[in-house]
């Protein structure tokens, strides 16, 4: 059994799908034309832009790259901008480091 989806991801779905509607219209872009330049079907756009959580994520990035927008998507968890993930790797950081013997250490 599959649990629930969590309110705030569907709530980004359903915005990513009105966004990607928007972007669409402003552009004069018919959803045929969409899902030809995406490599979907009409129903695959049409159930996207209604913010379908069923659509696999590779259609909402094929809509990205589309648009000119797949940098957004790139940069979404951008791990040298982690500052969660840093601060927990720098914690596990050793407070000092030693020469194994027989080794200078110098470099």
């Amino acid at each position: 059994m599959e649990s629930p989806l969590p309110l705030p991801v569907e709530r980004a779905i359903h915005k990513l799908g009105g966004d990607i509607s928007l972007a669409r219209r402003r552009r004069h872009i018919s959803q045929a034309s969409l899902a030809e330049r995406m490599g979907a079907s009409v129903s695959t756009v049409r159930r996207m832009e209604q913010g379908d959580v069923r659509v696999p994520i590779h259609f909402f990035a094929r809509a990205l790259f589309v648009f000119g927008e797949i940098r957004a998507l790139e940069h979404l968890l951008d791990t040298s901008n982690d500052d969660i993930g840093l601060t927990l790797m720098d914690e596990q950081l050793p407070k000092r480091v030693r020469s194994k013997p027989g080794t200078s250490g110098a470099l």
